[in-house]
């Protein structure tokens, strides 16, 4: 029974296995080498150290002072214990490795204590001095443990850098997809102002050319009212005079035909009134149109909106798009960048394609790719 208490007062509490070479750290608490070397590794990625019992924390990495008296009791300890290999087993093993892993799977009783170079493979000590490792490269696990750490921290390295540039293409990328969606937000919002004032000048420009429509048609119209109303008088009473002179002619009594026809004025003659009437008529014709030219001036303000507005479309241009000479016309000179096209005094002589641009001459006398 003391001999179980005292072994557990001799485990590791990472390995839980009896101590293999000691060391103590500052907060008074004792490890093994191997095993509190492991966890300060890991320890150190994550930016702080810290003791796997107590979880003191540690700015740097702490020192390991070997317990020279932990190790002479643990040698005495050990000395009077049977199966010594099966200990050394448990003394050696990672907390996450089984005894039966540490074994060689061809020599049942050895343990694994070699890394064969050429073959990347555990080996113990006779598959490297009979077996079929024989005359490899052979490392003890602890060299091949310490060129691998190397290499890992190299590939961590590397797979730390590339999460550091995969960052920066995400943080870029969204940025520029920011940038994107305010700029459109600040295009629709600039383009909704701008259609919304060009409806309302609309509005108010139609508005004008209706009511000045309006009014030159009440100005127009108003003098033929008048006149008409005249003539509908006047065709009443020729309607009525009509009727009076076929009673006359369709009476017998001479005398009663005469004297009425002399009293009411029946046989006198029209062509003098006629004259007058069609005279008038002429006279509202002339200079009585609408006017149409002032309406096209009135609609000529749909120009000065679209100027005052400032009402432009643009086109995105390519940087990377060139110019193909080939397929350019005859009359147009191509940069020697490929970018640009301008008129050329000279004509080019340049092979026949059924592709050929045709020449359009902007203002600015050039084009731009």
């Amino acid at each position: 029974m003391a001999s179980a208490g005292l072994r557990e007062e001799l485990e590791c509490s990472i390995c839980l296995s009896i101590y293999t070479d000691p060391v103590t750290l500052r907060c008074g608490h004792n490890f093994c080498r191997g095993c509190i070397d492991r966890v300060l590794d890991t320890q150190e990625w994550s930016g702080g150290y810290s003791c796997p019992k107590c979880r003191g924390k540690f700015q740097k990495r702490p020192p390991l002072q070997r317990n020279i008296t932990l190790c002479n009791i643990v040698e005495n300890f050990l000395s009077t214990q049977p199966g010594q290999e099966e200990s050394q087993v448990s003394r050696t093993c990672d907390p996450t490795t089984s005894c039966e892993n540490r074994k060689c799977s061809i020599h049942k009783d050895k343990l694994l204590e070699y890394y064969c170079v050429d073959d990347a493979s555990c080996i113990c000590v006779s598959c490297s001095l009979a077996g079929e490792h024989r005359g490899h490269q052979v490392d003890t696990l602890n060299e091949a443990s310490k060129k691998m750490k190397c290499k890992l921290r190299s590939v961590l390295q590397e797979v730390m850098s590339k999460k550091e540039n995969t960052e920066k293409r995400i943080q870029n990328l969204d940025l520029r997809r920011r940038k994107t969606l305010e700029k459109a937000a600040s295009e629709t919002e600039r383009l909704t102002a701008l259609f919304r004032d060009l409806r309302r000048c609309l509005e108010d420009l139609e508005r004008r050319v209706l009511t000045d429509i309006s009014r030159q048609t009440e100005w127009m119209v108003l003098p033929y009212d008048e006149v008409i109303r005249q003539l509908e008088v006047e065709k009443d009473d020729l309607s009525k005079k009509i009727q009076q002179i076929e009673m006359l002619c369709n009476m017998t009594d001479a005398l009663t035909i005469v004297q009425t026809s002399v009293k009411d004025g029946l046989c006198g003659t029209e062509e003098g009134d006629n004259e007058d009437t069609e005279g008038h008529d002429k006279h509202l014709h002339d200079g009585r149109d609408l006017d149409v030219a002032s309406i096209s001036c009135t609609l000529h303000r749909l120009s000065d909106i679209l100027t005052r507005e400032n009402v432009h479309f643009y086109t995105q241009v390519t940087a990377d798009i060139s110019l193909d000479v080939n397929t350019a016309h005859n009359e147009l000179e191509i940069s020697d960048d490929w970018k640009m096209a301008s008129k050329s005094e000279k004509k080019q002589n340049r092979p026949k394609t059924q592709y050929r641009f045709q020449w359009y001459a902007p203002q600015q006398g050039r084009a731009e790719a």
